[in-house]
């Protein structure tokens, strides 16, 4: 989400004040940081980076500084005390209120903060996108209602609020003619999508949302992100038979202790969480299925410790997102006794990460000797004269071709395997 907001920005900047981005610092008329609050170790890291920019506006005072994002939408005037030489902040919903502050700034020398939750208003005011990219974030909702205890989102980006069908169209239509051929649906809880057709006021939910996006000429796949399992109905599950939508899952469980996740709020069982995977992937038998999961959550036994692992061994997830409980300010979780000491929070971090390794590196590999369709996305960063694109389970691969190729979907021998990708040749 931050990704896609980050090219909203630079999108404005362009539009207002015809700005590019440049990979210097020192000589940029504005430095914004946009901010995820989700762990603290990137909050922190946010006050780092401020540190090191103060020295650059201390040699050019007209440098403006903004910081936005979830940190900022948490932290408000506490940025402004911390580091008084930022003039802008701004929160994940009120972006597009950013010209108008920078201006604020440079015609009547005040500094704004603005952090409010004006709902969805800030896609009315984005320009239209020009990414040419291959594959293009179109957020379709944002926020979270589900208050799960230990997330910081409902707080910072607040509650679940959806945009109506014809924006999402209208969008999705202009990035197409640019010659975007794959499209990620985002959102904090994609799944939870509730939108709406203005002609008729219909209300769409997200599987109805995906067919209409796939019945849209030149989209070639369609991927979402993140989706929260008890929003994972059956007509979603039944939508996995449409041969647009990528064959891969993330569906986040957290733990595999149905103790933790009451603890955690999740409202649904490692049971039933199983039965939505065995139900998808009687659809979609060779459909890739990652997770993300938390260790030494409040109250995590040795036991629940060990649910967690055998929940990732009995469904077998391909690769998956692993964190240390991080305390956030404000969510219930907070205020519970944090009893798992670090020690033990990195011993088990550390098997969850070598089990997801080793079910990554199996999955990869069962792919070796197999022809796979992948969407070319452009010149690889790792090896020059190389170029990369995803098979249709969400795998890199990685081989040699010309550069006319980017854009194409063209069918790859796979040869061998890394740790986290593929290689293929044509």
């Amino acid at each position: 989400m931050n990704s896609y907001d980050s090219n909203k920005i630079a999108d404005l900047l362009s539009h207002h004040f015809n700005m590019t981005p440049i990979d210097e610092p020192q000589k940029a008329d504005l430095l914004i940081l946009n901010t995820c609050s989700i762990r603290e170790k990137a909050q922190e890291k946010v006050f780092s980076e401020l540190g090191r920019w103060r020295k650059i506006k201390n040699i050019r005072p007209k440098t403006l500084i903004a910081v936005g994002g979830c940190v900022a939408s948490q932290e408000g005037k506490n940025i402004r005390s911390r580091a008084p030489e930022v003039d802008i902040v701004f929160g994940p919903q009120t972006l597009h209120r950013l010209p108008k502050m920078i201006e604020d700034v440079l015609e009547k020398e005040h500094k704004p903060i603005d952090v409010s939750f004006p709902l969805i208003e800030k896609f009315d005011y984005l320009p239209q996108s020009h990414s040419s990219s291959v594959s293009a974030y179109v957020s379709i909702m944002e926020g979270c209602s589900k208050y799960c205890t230990f997330c910081v989102v409902p707080y910072t980006r607040g509650e679940e609020v959806s945009r109506t069908l014809d924006e999402i169209i209208f969008e999705i239509s202009n990035l197409v003619k640019n010659g975007v051929k794959e499209i990620i649906l985002l959102g904090q809880n994609v799944n939870a999508y509730k939108g709406i057709r203005l002609k008729d006021n219909k209300s769409i939910n997200f599987s109805e949302l995906i067919r209409y996006v796939s019945n849209i000429k030149g989209v070639q796949r369609i991927r979402h992100t993140t989706s929260h399992p008890i929003d994972f109905t059956d007509d979603l599950i039944e939508e996995y038979r449409n041969n647009k939508l990528c064959s891969n899952l993330h569906l986040p469980v957290q733990s595999g202790s149905d103790f933790i996740l009451s603890r955690m709020k999740r409202k649904h069982t490692t049971l039933e969480y199983k039965k939505m995977i065995r139900k998808v992937r009687l659809v979609r038998p060779d459909i890739s299925i990652t997770s993300d999961f938390i260790v030494g959550y409040p109250g995590e036994t040795k036991q629940y410790f060990e649910e967690t692992i055998n929940l990732i061994d009995e469904v077998g997830f391909d690769d998956g997102y692993s964190f240390i409980y991080s305390k956030r300010p404000g969510t219930p979780a907070a205020y519970e006794g944090d009893d798992v000491p670090l020690s033990i929070k990195k011993e088990r971090l550390s098997v969850v990460q070598d089990i997801i390794r080793k079910n990554s590196r199996k999955y990869l590999e069962k792919l070796i000797n197999t022809k796979q369709e992948v969407l070319v996305e452009g010149e690889s960063k790792k090896k020059s004269g190389e170029l990369f694109g995803r098979t249709f389970t969400n795998k890199i691969v990685h081989f040699k071709a010309p550069k006319s190729l980017v854009g194409k979907t063209i069918e790859l021998d796979i040869v061998s395997a890394n740790r986290s990708s593929l290689i293929g040749r044509i």
